[in-house]
């Protein structure tokens, strides 16, 4: 939706007045909000703080149980090998790495079609909670699968509808459109716990199937892994339909002045409005995103760290060189991932409450090198212990990378969305290409395979240094910009975010004159 028609609609609100079923902003009876009314420097730090703490209710759990449920169901196939799966259906190493390998192959040319249309349609509540539902359901068909056909055919149909969700990105984008600069990265960093406690819960819970559900029904345990996991994702995605909200121009639990302040936080934080012109199609946003030459050094920087994050397809069979049993190895992989949680959660308030970006990227990237240093030097029980709660906290730099992206590209959200989409999309590349590099012939030391996760985070670290000079570049250039009038669809943007704000274009501009990129 342009400028123009939101203008339009803004009008048209204010004309019928606040809806009779919208939420009001405590406990107190409902009454009619003014458009507008919650701007006024007596009520407004109120009402923000009630609109962020509504969303944080909403939002960020729905979608942590969705990504939580979207990583247990990825990754269940690395439980299954532990309990027949490969034997079952007669596969090979290479075949099992396939396996994995194919999801990605289907998961990553759709996200940028995806998060395209996730930009252009007007009520992500349906389209995200239907693409979950889908994919839980292609998830529990995967035990249905009799030979390597099958299960082929069942790891691409999980990937094509995780894709349609764009889930990691699209969460990214969505909460881009709600959240300040200060705001998003602490909250991006909630929701990719939700990725890392998941390999938690979904080592806890796979061990709990697998032991006590062999043979219930003539059904191996492995399929009842898949049939279990993916009904509760189908349920989970019903639920997602209700608590998820849409935009800050339309969400139906909002009334139009909670609509309004939503509007005016993030047209103030970047000093233009948080809305494409009329100009500004979602092609349009693409071309923009694939010139910019900061979209390619993200993407490459993505695929580069993910490759060496590959591990996570593996963590299991990783777990299981340490010797014990298939129950207390699942067990003990659990550990690793809740440590990373909080490692994740820790950097990233630090990265909110400091503004930086690159060296809160970077260090938990150098201690998975430390982690693989160490794994390459001893087989003790204890030290590669240790090197797996160090690998795990690797996902915490990986956190914030679609956090540094949004903050480098943040207008016009039509270029954002596509170049979230692309990073993500190249970056998963490095998983696919993961899926051979922790190859069963390497084990159970696995030198090999830490040497090019060594290689890969060095190649992301060059990259990253290099997003920072560009910035800092960037940030110079937006000095000497602010001494010329600004034209175009950029002057569209600020005009609206004075409009939203009630205020002059000359004040807008003059808050638009404090924006730089975060580094």
């Amino acid at each position: 939706m342009s400028l123009d028609e939101k203008k339009q609609v803004a009008v048209e609100e204010v004309d019928r007045g606040p809806s009779s079923t919208a939420p009001s902003l405590d406990d107190s009876p409902r009454q009619a909000l003014l458009d507008g009314e919650l701007l006024a420097e007596d009520v407004r730090p109120a009402a923000e703080r009630s609109l962020v703490r509504t969303l944080d209710m909403r939002l960020l759990p729905t979608i942590i149980l969705i990504y939580i449920m979207n990583y247990i169901d990825r990754v269940a196939i690395s439980a299954a090998r532990l309990k027949g799966l490969e034997q079952d259906l007669g596969l090979s190493d290479i075949q099992y790495e396939t396996v994995l390998a194919v999801l990605y192959a289907s998961y990553v040319p759709a996200q940028i079609p995806s998060n395209m249309i996730l930009h252009r349609i007007s009520r992500p509540s349906y389209y995200i909670p239907i693409c979950v539902m889908l994919w839980g359901l292609t998830s529990g068909l995967t035990g249905v699968a009799q030979n390597y056909a099958g299960l082929l055919a069942a790891r691409i149909f999980v990937g094509l509808p995780e894709a349609f969700a764009a889930f990691y990105p699209g969460a990214i984008y969505l909460m881009s459109r709600w959240y300040t600069r200060r705001e998003l990265a602490f909250r991006s960093a909630i929701i990719y716990g939700g990725l890392l406690i998941s390999n938690a819960f979904g080592s806890l819970m796979a061990a709990g199937i697998l032991s006590h559900m062999e043979g219930k029904l003539g059904i191996r345990a492995w399929r009842w892994l898949f049939y279990i996991e993916g009904a509760i994702t189908i349920a989970i995605g019903l639920l997602a339909i209700l608590l998820l909200p849409d935009y800050p121009h339309n969400t139906r639990w909002f009334t139009p002045a909670q609509r309004r302040l939503a509007q005016v936080r993030l047209a103030e934080d970047a000093g233009e409005a948080d809305e494409d012109a009329a100009s500004e199609s979602v092609y349009k946003g693409l071309v923009m995103a694939l010139k910019d030459p900061k979209v390619p050094i993200f993407a490459l920087m993505s695929c580069s760290q993910l490759l060496g994050l590959s591990f996570i397809n593996f963590f299991p069979t990783i777990a299981g060189t340490l010797g014990f049993s298939t129950t207390v190895t699942l067990l003990l992989a659990a550990p690793p991932w809740i440590f990373a949680t909080i490692v994740c959660c820790v950097n990233a308030w630090d990265a909110d409450r400091t503004g930086e970006r690159f060296l809160h990227l970077c260090i938990p990237w150098w201690g998975v090198i430390l982690a693989y240093i160490i794994g390459t030097t001893t087989m003790s029980v204890g030290g590669r212990y240790v090197a797996m709660f160090l690998m795990a906290s690797g996902y915490a730099g990986f956190a914030l990378t679609l956090v540094w992206v949004s903050n480098a590209i943040p207008r016009p959200p039509a270029k954002r969305s596509a170049a979230i989409a692309i990073v993500n999309g190249f970056g998963n590349l490095g998983n696919l290409a993961g899926s051979y590099v922790w190859k069963a012939a390497w084990g159970p030391d696995y030198h090999q395979s830490m040497f090019i996760g060594i290689a890969g985070f060095a190649v992301a670290t060059a990259l990253a240094v290099l997003m920072r000079w560009v910035l800092i570049n960037q940030n110079k250039r937006l000095e000497r910009e602010e001494l010329n009038e600004l034209k175009g669809a950029q002057r569209e943007r600020i005009e609206e975010a004075a409009r939203l704000e009630g205020i002059t274009f000359e004040e807008a501009l003059e808050r638009k004159r404090g924006f730089r990129y975060l580094y």
